[in-house]
């Protein structure tokens, strides 16, 4: 196998030892400057830095941090049915992982059952299908819930999903109070980056609401948003954008909250967030930092916040599924290590480490073994739990953990001037933001200013061939008569009855509306059927093209 060469490569023997080094900007992934020497006069009007434990929390929101507990190591998986999926969770677990973390189909994302016309050729492929709450149980079969914390990468059809995971639990003994885990929901960032939406902005906000008031009420271990910086950065932002637009959603689900009547010292600490740790290693552990204290002022100082819960950001972190490249596959290992490092020294309470085949399909078996290894090793051999928050004082890391700080809050004051989260989703805004820095990272490697390992840089003429997770096209066929005998077994009076109260409590300003899913649920109702029933209140929305 032959590796590209630089052509006019100079004889100075340290371009031969950095043959990019002529074209090489020294600037973080997302453009910030970044100088050969940092001094402590670099942050002199800099935000508090502070102990761990306390207000700002900067250093983090445990004073001991990894000593005391370590971070949940949660492997995002789901393919096939829910039988197979629940074979997977089972054997992550027994490989050490300590949270679950399921990952949906494209028809449950977008609120299909696998027996519809939009649902052919997707049925199992990027997640597992969850049409009923047989699937649901079969999905937990044998993993108590009261034992496990489990997260949900759902948004639109979130209080579905979520009303059936609770039925689940119900019908296992569990107690809702007892039930942990946590609900992405954060309907916003569809609408900002990844486009999985079912209704209008404004009645999905009327069912953020609801869930955030229900959580509080009836399941108080339970995250009610999981506010998503992931997506927005997958989708091209760069990192001073992924959190101002991710803690801008958190701050408007916030505000709508108390807008409602309810007690932000009371559901704003089960508010958590879910960032993306990329490539750039200082960049992310800045922006980590970053984000614990402008959460902690802000809910403090703006929102009013007195309880100490209400200030702590707690958050989830993924490696960059957009860093990982087809080319040169196991080198994806290598960087998901980086990553994961980064999301540690940053601060992380629970982490999802990527396959390196996850640019090709869903993970092998061997292959999430390789990423779950990645994290153990990370904990136990490495050293870095060892002490807490070891990069603080570094004039460079608190440089730009205070340069982040500060584009963050140039974008708060640009989006409050625009009227706020839902003005600037109407009008475009996030979306032009996202594609412009997207478009300059791209060129920016073109021109070889970025280098990507094997893509642009030391590429290799053969592509390695690594084994991939295909699905069986039976899987879509079994599952759509699964849902249909499920629908025939069923007494359709009762169900017809709660999907009528459904559209009733849609129809009714203020009325709950989560009780009414769960009674749904309980009779049986496939999410198809609750989503249906709820567009015929609520109706879609289709987005302001962005030129």
């Amino acid at each position: 196998m032959a590796t590209e060469v630089k052509k006019g490569l100079a004889s100075d023997p340290s371009e031969l030892a950095d043959p990019y080094r002529g074209q090489r900007q020294y600037r973080t992934l997302s453009g910030i400057p970044i100088k050969a020497l940092y001094e402590e006069s670099d942050r002199t009007d800099g935000g508090e830095i502070g102990i761990p434990g306390q207000y700002p929390y900067t250093r983090g929101i445990h004073d001991t941090m990894y000593r005391g507990r370590l971070w949940t190591m949660r492997q995002f998986a789901g393919f096939g049915t829910a039988r197979e999926t629940n074979q997977r969770f089972r054997y992550l677990l027994e490989q050490g992982q300590t949270g679950l973390s399921v990952a949906f189909d494209m028809p449950t994302l977008m609120g299909y059952d696998s027996d519809e016309p939009h649902s052919l050729g997707e049925v199992g492929r990027e997640g597992v299908a969850i049409d009923t709450i047989e699937d649901m149980e079969k999905l937990f079969e044998s993993i108590p819930l009261d034992q496990v914390s489990t997260s949900m990468t759902i948004n639109g059809p979130a209080p579905i999903i979520w009303a059936m995971y609770l039925v689940a639990a119900e019908r296992q003994g569990v107690p809702w109070t007892k039930v942990r885990g946590t609900l992405q929901a954060d309907i916003l960032k569809e609408y900002i980056a990844q486009k999985e939406w079912l209704f209008p902005p404004e009645p999905s906000m009327r069912l953020m609401v609801d869930m955030m008031a229900f959580a509080t009420e009836y399941v108080p271990q339970w995250n009610s948003i999981s506010i998503s910086g992931y997506h927005i950065r997958e989708a091209g932002s760069t990192a001073a954008q992924e959190l101002a637009f991710t803690l801008a959603d958190g701050f408007a689900y916030v505000e709508a909250g108390i807008a409602a009547g309810l007690d932000v010292n009371a559901f704003s600490p089960r508010l958590s967030f879910f960032f993306n740790s990329h490539i750039d290693f200082f960049e992310e552990i800045a922006k980590f930092r970053a984000a614990r204290r402008i959460w902690a002022r802000h809910m403090k100082e703006k929102y009013g916040a007195t309880n100490p819960k209400a200030w702590t950001m707690r958050f989830h972190t993924q490696t960059a599924g957009c860093s990982l490249t087809a080319q040169q596959p196991e080198n994806n290992i290598i960087r998901t290590a980086y990553e994961a490092l980064a999301a540690v020294l940053g601060g992380t309470q629970s982490l999802h480490t990527n396959s390196m085949d996850e640019v090709l399909s869903l993970p092998t078996e061997k292959a999430v073994k390789v990423a779950l290894r990645t994290q153990q090793i990370a904990a136990y051999e490495t050293g870095v739990a060892n002490t807490v928050d070891p990069l603080a004082g570094s004039f460079f890391v608190e440089a730009l953990t205070d340069e982040m700080e500060r584009q963050a809050e140039e974008y708060f004051t640009r989006i409050e001037d625009m009227g706020g989260v839902l003005k600037g989703i109407e009008n475009g805004f996030f979306q032009r933001e996202i594609a412009e820095a997207s478009y300059r990272y791209q060129k920016e490697l073109e021109n070889h200013q970025q280098i990507m390992v094997g893509v642009n840089a030391f590429v290799e003429e053969e592509t390695e061939r690594i084994p991939i997770l295909k699905i069986d096209p039976s899987v879509e066929k079994e599952q759509c008569q699964r849902v249909q005998n499920w629908r025939q077994s069923l007494d359709r009076g009762v169900v017809q009855g709660t999907l009528d109260a459904l559209r009733q409590a849609c129809s009714t300003p203020d009325a709950p509306i989560m009780p009414v899913i769960v009674d749904c649920v309980r009779a049986g109702a496939s999410e198809g059927e609750i989503c249906a029933a709820m567009k015929d209140v609520f109706g879609t929305w289709r987005e302001r093209p962005v030129f």
